[in-house]
């Protein structure tokens, strides 16, 4: 799994369940918080029909934490709201994914992470199929 995809599936999923899974998985490693959890904002950018000239739709809160663990590999935790506890969670996982605890992760947190965010994708989708309308079964009345 490459990192951008992890930190894409941490930010993605519900603080307590992050939260949670991370506490399973037992106690914290040694570390030093780089940037403590702190809030903020950032401009999201749309595009007209998703091809069109760039324009700034709105800005949303997001919570952000660095950490660097005892053998010097930094975590960073970039979370959508107020959440401080899952942007933490999220440095922590972000910088042991990058050492040899990365299987045990993988394992214990982001794989039923990945099977909850494709759960409710599959969820959402069968919400859109059952709206579908074919058109080519309903009658003209032209003849």
């Amino acid at each position: 799994m490459k990192r951008r995809d992890w930190m894409s599936l941490l930010a993605r999923a519900p603080a307590e369940r992050v939260e949670r899974l991370w506490q399973a998985v037992g106690q914290a490693p040694e570390h030093t918080v780089l940037r403590p959890a702190e809030t903020g904002t950032a401009m999201v950018r749309g595009r007209a029909g998703a091809t069109g000239a760039p324009f700034n739709l709105g800005e949303i809160t997001v919570t952000r934490c660095s950490v660097q663990l005892a053998d010097g590999t930094v975590g960073h935790g970039y979370v959508q709201g107020r959440a401080k506890a899952h942007a933490v969670a999220a440095a922590l996982i972000d910088a042991g994914m990058q050492g040899p605890d990365a299987a045990v992760l993988e394992r214990a947190v982001l794989a039923p992470l990945r099977e909850q965010q494709e759960a409710r994708r599959h969820a959402r989708a069968a919400r859109a199929a059952a709206t579908k309308v074919d058109f080519f079964t309903l009658a003209r009345g032209e003849d």
